[in-house]
């Protein structure tokens, strides 16, 4: 990925110009340190080869070798673990910044991927409704769940879903700062959609009213 894809973009985040008379009310992105802890598990990784970096010193001590070559037995598993870690932690900070995510007035548009660029569009028709999980960070998730006959691939949009539901993918913004203001930004934006639709639908049908047309006069 290069900084030359994005500059093909109109707008940052935005495969194309939004449509005259939609705009854009939010774009944000994932934050790094949430992605890594929470996407990533980066905390319990480095517990877990800390946990079998010290075990295998400690075996080396048992099976009675001398404290420099325990050391050197676990110089290995150390920098394996090392490396893991720093892979990881490339994964994040990869992930944080090819994503955007946008609110526009009629849609949420979902843009993502490491090696290629993908953009997911979800106009505000196909979105059943929004939900909110906060952290103490004041970071937090916004899954999406769609109507039944709209579907996303979990694998191809992950970790922009919503964990664990496989059968019914659900879109989400993941690890956005003010998760809580964003969320109320994208109610409004839905609660606003869904009046317009609702007036549109309930306006009633203009007929305009024309003069019969005037038959030929006869002839003889």
């Amino acid at each position: 990925m290069s900084d030359r894809e994005h500059d093909l973009e109109p707008i940052p985040g935005l495969p194309e110009r939004p449509p005259s008379g939609e705009r854009v009310l939010w774009q944000g992105t994932p934050r790094f340190a949430t992605v890594a802890r929470r996407t990533f598990h980066l905390h319990k990784a480095a517990v877990y080869f800390a946990l079998v970096v010290l075990w295998r010193f400690g075996h080396s001590l048992n099976q009675g070798e001398g404290l420099f070559a325990a050391v050197q037995s676990t110089t290995l598993f150390f920098g394996l673990s090392v490396t893991a870690l720093a892979l990881l932690l490339l994964l994040a900070w990869l992930t944080t910044r090819a994503t955007v995510y946008t609110i526009t007035t009629e849609r949420v548009v979902i843009r993502f991927g490491i090696a290629i660029q993908m953009a997911v569009n979800l106009p505000f028709n196909v979105i059943r409704s929004a939900a909110l999980k906060t952290y103490g960070d004041r970071t937090g998730d916004i899954p999406l769940e769609l109507l039944p006959e709209e579907r996303v691939s979990y694998v191809v949009m992950w970790p922009n879903v919503r964990p664990w539901s496989f059968g019914n993918a659900q879109p989400m913004l993941r690890g956005i700062d003010d998760a809580a203001q964003v969320a109320d930004l994208l109610a409004q934006a839905l609660a606003g959609d869904r009046v317009a639709q609702a007036t549109a639908d309930a306006q009633p049908l203009a007929i305009t009213a024309t003069r019969p047309m005037a038959r030929a006069a006869a002839t003889s």
